[in-house]
């Protein structure tokens, strides 16, 4: 394979540089207008305090723990006839935020959706922050704790739908486990690790396995949530100029600081990974691709996706520097789920947008999660309610 860093360094310096064009805009375009303000020096004040405060993220829904785990939760969103379809399992990213990012909030949540689509019996997990006590939890727990889940819901077929690193341990499950998968849904979640253009990819083989490790010394057996922020934000820094920069010049419209704050409240509030865990991934999933390449076990039993045959449901999204679509959509050609039972759908936006954004919610999950719907139904009911809507 060809060594990463060469291309690295452009992207990382057409990255910065671009974030320091900008920043430098940016900022003279605010001067140039803080003499029309009344009190220029109190809005950069404030501009500062609404920075630098954070805030725990919160689910925006109701919802019932029923499991607790070292390591996740699992919340309980059903409604009333959640017994006429079979269950859906969420699982969400695990990168360093809180697990509520499936459901952010009314308007911008994956909850609703399913919700909406007739999907009634519904559960997610939240992931729970590393300490100390679980800094050596490996793949096999957090496979464990997805049993326990599903056995509580009542033990399958269960519908999967994962996100990011909850897609790809949704897809090591059900490959476990193809005969309790009613369906698989995943999102922005890398299956075959070096398709496309990963920058992710290029950075963790283009540094030695001993960085890795010495991040995880650093942090007494975790990755430390606030140094794998400063990893994403090094991979875009003008997504997070920008953002500071238009909180800058909006700080008068309340409803734009309102999003501003319930956004960073969300990816500012870090939480710690476990450091077995973390160095797992990037050794066999990130270096050795091992999950395409047919050559991961997992407890003395082969991952063979082959193995998988349920109705695969993949999206992906155009501008995902995190997540290239190829990445996401190679699980089609490694499973043996008929093409006809396989939908795969794009996005025009990146990585947060797949989970979030207003153009998914509105125009990708929807008619996705009424497939699922048809295919989830106990006994005979009308379709799902999504299904009427506009198609996209």
């Amino acid at each position: 394979m060809a060594d990463p860093l060469p291309s690295l360094l452009p992207r990382f310096t057409e990255a910065t540089t671009a974030a320091a064009v900008t920043a430098l805009d940016g900022t003279l375009r605010w001067w140039a207008d803080a003499w029309t303000r009344p009190a220029p020096g109190f809005d950069l004040l404030r501009w500062t305090r609404l920075v630098a405060e954070r805030r725990r993220p919160h689910w925006a829904h109701a919802n019932e723990v029923v499991l607790e785990a070292p390591i996740a939760r699992l919340r309980d969103f059903s409604l009333a006839g959640a017994d006429a379809v079979v269950p859906t399992l969420v699982l969400p990213p695990q990168a360093g935020h809180d697990s509520c990012i499936v459901d952010f909030s009314r308007r911008q949540s994956q909850i609703t959706v399913l919700r909406d689509a007739g999907l009634a019996n519904l559960y997610a997990l939240d992931w729970v922050g590393a300490t100390a006590s679980t800094r050596h939890a490996g793949i096999e727990d957090y496979l464990a704790v997805v049993d326990a889940a599903v056995e509580l819901t009542g033990g399958g077929p269960v519908n999967l739908v994962g996100d990011c690193q909850g897609g790809w341990l949704a897809t090591l499950w059900a490959a476990l486990r193809p005969e309790r998968v009613n369906t698989l849904t995943i999102a922005g979640a890398p299956i075959d690790f070096h398709a496309g253009s990963p920058v992710i990819g290029d950075y963790v083989r283009a540094l030695p396995p001993a960085f890795y490790e010495g991040l995880v010394t650093l942090g007494g057996g975790v990755l430390r949530g606030d140094l794998l922020l400063g990893g994403f934000i090094v991979i875009n820094p003008g997504s997070e100029v920008a953002r500071q920069l238009a909180l800058l010049g909006a700080l008068d419209e309340p409803a734009h600081v309102a999003r501003y704050t319930e956004f960073e409240d969300w990816f500012k509030h870090t939480q710690d990974l476990p450091g077995a865990f973390y160095l797992w991934i990037v050794e066999h999933l990130f270096r050795r691709n091992a999950l395409v390449a047919g050559a991961l076990e997992i407890g003395g039993q082969r991952i063979d996706l082959a193995k998988i045959d349920a109705p695969l449901y993949l999206l992906g999204g155009a501008a995902d520097h995190i997540t290239p679509p190829p990445q996401v959509f190679a699980l089609a050609e490694h499973a043996s789920t008929p093409a006809d039972r396989v939908v795969k759908r794009t996005t025009g936006g990146g990585h947060l947008g797949l989970f979030m954004g207003s153009e998914a919610l509105r125009d990708h999950w929807p008619p996705l999660m009424a497939e699922v719907y048809a295919r989830s139904r106990r006994r005979r009911r009308r379709g799902s309610p999504l299904a009427a809507r506009k198609p996209s």
